[in-house]
C-alpha cells in the first residue's frame, strides 16, 4: 500500500498510479479539462494566456494536456509547441510527424530477429551442431 500526500490539497490518499493527486483533486482537474475543452471549441483563435486566464488554469497544465494530445491548437492559431526532437512547431503531442515516423522505424528495426546461423564443429568425429544467436 503506497500512501502519499496529494500535491493539490495536501491530504493523504492511497496512491495507485498516474498523477500524485487524490481522487477529489483528479475529479476537479478533469472538470477543469472539460471546461477548457469547451472554451477552446467556442473560442478557436484564443491564445494559451487567454484560455488560462478565462478558465483559471495554469499555462503549464494546458501545455501538459496538449503534450498528452488531449488538446490541440487550431490550424489558424499562432500558438504551438516545439517538437522535442527537431524543434519544428507542432499543434499537439511531443513529436512532429516526421520524427514520429523516424522513431517508429527505428524501434521497429529493434524487433527484427536475424536468422540463427549454424556453428559447425570442425572436429571430424563430432556430430553435434549448435545454433549461434
Amino acid at each position: 500500500m503506497d500512501v502519499r500526500s496529494c500535491k493539490g490539497c495536501g491530504r493523504l490518499f492511497n496512491y495507485l498510479s498516474g498523477a500524485p493527486l487524490c481522487p477529489d483533486c483528479l475529479r476537479k482537474l478533469d472538470d477543469k479539462y472539460q471546461q477548457v475543452k469547451e472554451y477552446i471549441y467556442e473560442h478557436k483563435d484564443a491564445g494559451i494566456q487567454q484560455v488560462a486566464d478565462d478558465n483559471d488554469v495554469s499555462i503549464k497544465q494546458i501545455r501538459q494536456w496538449v503534450r498528452e494530445e488531449k488538446l490541440e491548437f487550431s490550424e489558424s492559431s499562432q500558438v504551438g509547441l516545439e517538437c522535442e526532437k527537431c524543434g519544428t512547431m507542432i499543434r499537439s503531442g511531443r513529436f512532429c510527424k516526421q520524427c514520429k515516423e523516424q522513431l517508429a522505424n527505428n524501434l521497429g528495426g529493434l524487433y527484427q530477429k536475424s536468422e540463427p546461423t549454424i556453428k559447425k564443429n570442425t572436429d571430424a568425429g563430432a556430430r553435434m551442431r549448435f545454433l549461434d544467436n
